[in-house]
């Protein structure tokens, strides 16, 4: 009887020990596949964001560069109307376009890099300063119903090439970060 104890207790211990390995075993395995789980879900997460983010940059630098282009037409035709230099007092078509430049400026500010803010405030500076230079000529004596451009043309040519070199320094500090961030403008976003 003894012996059947015996046989019966080592039959038990080893099964429990079988079962107590194949728990340690599945314990590891199932550790493993969730620690693998739980880093691939965040790699996906880190992904979404950083195309999230490569989305609102490329918004926000076609949004700085329309706004760009909407002020540039304000300004032209100040430029080119005769006796359409004469503003309303503090506001205008022309700074209602200048505001739409920095408001657009300060997305891109808040979706750097600080590479692609600088070359923007430099954009943003000469629309200012254009703005400034046709207002300033505008209030000088001389014929209204003469354009500025035709009035002042050194000014208006030396304008029209600070912000065609201003324009073309912003675009081309953007397209590296957008080429480093798997956005470019051919693609459409997919990288």
């Amino acid at each position: 009887m003894q012996d059947t104890v015996a046989v019966a207790l080592i039959t038990a211990l080893s099964t429990l020990a079988a079962a107590a390995l194949t728990g340690l075993v599945g314990s590891f395995s199932t550790r493993r596949q969730l620690a693998h789980q739980l880093t691939v879900a965040r790699q996906e997460n880190a992904e979404r964001r950083a195309t999230r983010r490569d989305e609102l940059r490329r918004d926000a630098y076609v949004g700085f560069l329309s706004a760009c282009d909407q002020a540039y037409r304000r300004l032209d035709r100040r430029w080119v109307e005769a006796g359409g230099d004469e503003p309303a007092p503090g506001y205008d078509e022309a700074y209602a376009a200048m505001r739409a430049v920095d408001e657009a400026y300060n997305l891109v500010l808040l979706e750097g890099p600080a590479e692609v803010a600088s070359a923007a405030r430099s954009v943003l500076t000469s629309v200012t300063a254009e703005y400034a230079d046709q207002r300033r000529l505008g209030g000088e004596p001389g014929d209204a119903t003469v354009p500025l451009r035709e009035r002042h043309r050194e000014r208006w040519l030396a304008a029209i090439e600070v912000r065609t070199d201003r324009r073309i320094s912003f675009v081309d500090v953007v397209r590296p970060v957008l080429d480093r961030d798997g956005v470019t403008p051919t693609n459409g976003g997919a990288g």
